[in-house]
């Protein structure tokens, strides 16, 4: 059945190669009405509280975002026709300040100076804006525009729904520059290590098929993050272009054997199924591990990879052979001597010192341990943003000018007592930190009455049998002080009633670091013992596995090991993701290497020969695999302005080295080290396996 639909592939590239740019279209479409999610916070398990919190915000209150505007050094007047003109902006569910807060009856200088300072600062006044929709909805980012395009130059729009606009922006504004980079450095990668000058540019074409049908398919999923949306064209680019370089190889190999170019390319074809078939399946693993991440933004990378991993493959197998053969001639017009030197005086050197090599890789390993245990991690998401965007400015001034950093949101049972409530505005305001509270008791505590408080305010703060309170707080997202104040506000609030819930940035940011901590030692072990089996079936063996497995070990810990040594702080989703990744996508260069080792013995090489060719032969691959990786996404990091994506990239850019050359220097020296290991612990190491007709031939 193979053999005929490889037959018919290469009989007809034309026909297949019309089909191929035929479902661009569709793809185009897909891609185009995939949405993009760029709140992080969204992605945290919907069974914790500050996620129920937040969905109550969001329903009745219809206040899931809130944002505050900074007015500064402008007449009252002024403030007043803008709140006007902001609770007219669609999207917009309120939007609130001192006088509308307690009434125009009531004079400001009535208003106790405790509940005033939260609304004003010097010359500057602070006004409180809600939406209807979730701080990342397209409606919530329309309103934020359109409340800046009405907003004057001495106007500051800050909280965490306007840094996630800024953050939008940026990704939709840097994202053509990535892929536009990472094709041109992977293009120069290629261009310096093959031995045409057109291949690389029909290698490429085939890869931004399978992304763009990558891309495309993604609007079945409903939406993406904004993370893999920046980083999952290149990375399909840097783990797939090993596969089409694959096929195109067989295929010169094979054009030896036929005469005619179409059944050398069908039996390359056949070929490259059965390889790659089995061969993506460790990359596979490595990004399915992800799927086990409680915060499903793992979930979301690991199905967009896994899913660009086999439509790479895909396309390799039905495409690329229909490209090939249609720019055969241009192919072989253009043929120049590839940059790479032979490797065999490079092997010979390895093999000779392979007891020192792996004995100070067993003594690095400890030290690389260790350091990629206890490299720094930062939480806080706006840290990874450019401090010019006017969203950082914005919440820098909050914080200078009215001692906020961030808010807190409890909600809690309506029908609490005054005195209750009372004495828990009391002791919430001990708490250090805590530099105001708004609440429907403290505006009735102020000694204002209930029927001169508008209902839009009653509305924002009472709905559907609960209350909401907003604190405002001078601790840090992410910080110890923001953690130990939460622990106290819960405390407080669950004594009156136990099942009010406390959210907001701050506590989601909480749930968010104990999520992780838990998601990074899970995914982790998912995805060793996942492509552990998977090398144990490829070789029937327990030792060949461990061996390999442990080596591109060795090379994450070192890789995440070096922002230890460094002294810098990497985001916390860039150590989980990275395990995972470079796990799966560099694992076959140790497999590589292992395969061809195992075929030499069998052919009767003793194990110092058998290492020496197995290394010789696959180094070419290995680097040309590795540095297209490199390429690709060492470029994001040049470009992107969000520290968050840039970071994820040159830890894989720099893992793609590192495997790299510990595929080429450890890997053969283990090889050849423990092969009397491997001889005892495999079936069939040495020898074939006896096929059925054999077997009978010798039964008596």
């Amino acid at each position: 059945m193979l053999e005929k639909i490889a037959h018919g592939l290469s009989r007809k590239p034309k026909l297949v190669a019309l089909i191929a740019v035929a479902l661009l279209l569709p793809s185009a479409i897909g891609y185009a009405a995939t949405r993009v999610n760029y709140d992080i916070l969204t992605y945290l398990p919907q069974d914790l509280e500050s996620a129920q919190g937040m969905n109550l915000l969001e329903e009745p209150f219809q206040m899931a975002a809130t944002s505050m505007l900074i007015v500064e050094d402008m007449p009252a007047g002024y403030t007043n026709s803008l709140i006007n003109e902001i609770k007219e902006v669609p999207g917009v569910s309120s939007a609130v300040w001192i006088s509308n807060m307690v009434g125009i009856q009531i004079p400001t200088d009535m208003i106790p100076a405790s509940f005033r300072d939260l609304f004003f600062s010097g010359e500057g006044t602070m006004m409180i804006i809600q939406y209807e929709k979730a701080g990342a909805s397209e409606e919530t980012m329309n309103a934020i525009s359109e409340i800046r395009s009405i907003c004057s130059e001495k106007c500051f729009l800050a909280g965490f729904s306007v840094v996630i606009k800024d953050t939008r922006d940026l990704v939709d504004k840097e994202l053509p520059i990535f892929v536009g980079l990472a094709v041109v450095l992977a293009l120069a990668a290629m261009l310096l290590t093959m031995e045409s000058t057109v291949l690389p540019f029909v290698l490429l074409a085939n890869i931004g098929i399978a992304v763009l049908y990558n891309f495309g398919t993604n609007v079945f999923l409903g939406e993406i993050s904004y993370i893999t949306k920046a980083i999952a064209a290149v990375l399909q680019l840097g783990v797939t272009m090993d596969y089409s370089v694959f096929l195109y190889r067989r295929y010169e190999e094979e054009r030896g054997n036929y005469d005619d170019k179409r059944d050398a390319m069908a039996q390359a074809i056949v070929a490259a199924f059965r390889s790659l078939s089995g061969s993506s399946l460790t990359t596979v693993a490595g990004f399915a591990a992800l799927c086990f991440m409680r915060l499903t933004l793992g979930r979301d990378i690991g199905v967009v990879m896994m899913k660009g991993v086999m439509l790479g493959v895909a396309t390799v197998i039905l495409v690329l052979p229909s490209l090939v053969l249609l720019a055969d001639k241009q192919i072989d017009k253009h043929k120049h001597k590839s940059l790479l030197p032979d490797f065999t005086g490079l092997n010979r050197f390895i093999l000779k010192h392979r007891v020192a090599i792996v004995v100070i890789s067993v003594l690095l390993a400890l030290p690389a341990y260790y350091a990629q245990k206890h490299a720094s991690v930062y939480y806080k998401l706006d840290e990874s943003l450019p401090r010019d965007l006017p969203s950082i400015v914005a919440n820098s001034r909050l914080k200078d000018e009215f001692d906020m950093a961030t808010n807190h949101f409890i909600l809690l049972r309506d029908d609490l007592s005054a005195a209750d409530m009372s004495e828990i505005e009391d002791r919430l305001n001990e708490v250090p930190g805590i530099t105001g509270i708004i609440s429907y008791h403290s505006l009735l505590g102020t000694g204002i009455p209930d029927f001169f408080i508008p209902e839009e305010v009653r509305d924002m703060l009472k709905q559907g049998g609960w209350q909401m309170m907003m604190l405002n707080s001078s601790c840090e997202t992410a910080s110890d002080q923001a953690a130990e104040q939460l622990r106290q506000i819960n405390a407080i609030v669950k004594e009156f009633d136990e099942g009010a819930m406390v959210t907001g940035e701050a506590a989601m940011t909480e749930d968010l670091i104990e999520t992780t901590a838990v998601d990074f030692v899970v995914t982790n072990y998912i995805s060793i013992l996942a492509i552990f089996l998977i090398v144990t079936i490829v070789f029937k063996s327990v030792s060949v596995p461990a061996v390999l497995v442990a080596a591109i070990e060795f090379a994450i810990f070192l890789n995440q090991g070096v922002p230890y040594f460094t002294g810098t702080e990497v985001p916390f989703v860039a150590p989980t993701v990275i395990s995972c990744i470079q796990l799966g996508a560099t694992v076959d260069y140790a497999i590589l290497l292992a395969s061809r080792f195992q075929e030499e013995l069998r052919a009767g090489k003793d194990r110092h020969e058998a290492a020496l060719i197995a290394g010789a032969s696959s180094d070419a691959s290995i680097i040309t695999s590795a540095l297209v990786l490199f390429c690709a996404t060492l470029g994001v990091s040049f470009v992107s302005s969000i520290d968050l994506i840039g970071a994820i990239c040159v830890m894989l850019a720099r893992g793609a080295v590192i495997s790299a050359l510990v595929s080429i220097f450890l890997i053969p020296s283990l090889l050849c080290v423990c092969e009397p290991l491997f001889n005892k612990t495999t079936l069939y190491w040495r020898t074939e396996k006896p096929k059925k007709k054999e077997i009978a031939a010798v039964k008596p």
